[in-house]
């Protein structure tokens, strides 16, 4: 079952609480009218982490587009282009994205709930930002309130500096995406060490892992494209150092 069968059907939702608990509400009560409740046995556990993602993304992304002092739908859109949602569910996603950012709750509640559903600095946080990226760029920019937006909600998920900035190469791609960035190292780190670090990126940031972790199905279009930028960045490493 999809995500959205799980956010319609009602199962673990409202465990959620908080403000993503509030949030839900605005689905919850008007889909479960139309909806007849799933047949389907549901991991509660899972589909909190799944339906506490789905949200996150939302309520996140609504919150950031405000930073810039723009807030136009081209930030739906661009949540659309890396999480896929049935089209009859683009007006309640719609709802969700403006109870969000009129809402006074502030964004670190949000990150914070998110937070304490998974480890600290989790590859499925980690794909959670870049979604974030994704939705920061869709103005063709990510202006410099957008980034300290980022690094605040980073450091909420357990990231570094040093992991933000590896993040940042890797999702903005352009001029920063310098393949050292992508991998966390830098041109001076020895070939082992690279090596090594690509294996636990890719290890880490397979689909099916972040699936099995919490990553929403409707997310993978997403996470496939971070492991091709990874495998990218290794390849052209890889060719420049003439490795085997």
């Amino acid at each position: 079952m999809s995500i959205w069968g799980k956010i319609i059907g009602g199962a673990a939702g409202f465990a959620l609480g908080g403000p993503i608990g509030a949030l839900m509400g605005v689905i919850g009560g008007h889909a479960i009218d139309r909806y007849a409740l799933p047949d389907e046995a549901i991991d509660e556990e899972a589909a909190t982490r799944k339906i506490a993602f789905t949200i996150g993304v939302i309520a996140l992304g609504a919150k950031m587009a405000k930073v810039d002092g723009k807030v136009t739908r081209d930030e739906i859109a661009a949540f659309r282009e890396v999480f896929h949602i049935p089209s009859e569910e683009t007006r309640n996603v719609g709802r969700v994205w403006d109870m969000a950012r009129k809402t006074s709750d502030g964004y670190e509640a949000y990150a914070e709930q998110i937070a304490r559903l998974f480890n600290p600095g989790s590859p499925v946080l980690e794909q959670l930002l870049g979604s974030l990226f994704h939705i920061a760029r869709a103005d063709g920019v990510v202006h410099e309130k957008e980034v300290e937006y980022l690094q605040r909600v980073a450091a909420i998920f357990g990231f570094d500096d040093i992991a933000f900035e590896r993040m940042r190469a890797t999702f903005v791609g352009g001029a920063s995406n310098d393949p050292y960035a992508v991998l966390g190292v830098t041109p001076d780190t020895d070939d082992t060490t690279i090596r090594n670090a690509y294996r636990q990126l890719v290890r880490e940031h397979h689909p099916d892992r972040l699936i099995a972790q919490g990553l929403p199905e409707e997310a993978v279009a997403a996470a496939t494209d971070k492991l091709a930028r990874i495998n990218g960045a290794w390849d052209r490493i890889k060719e420049h150092r003439k490795l085997v």
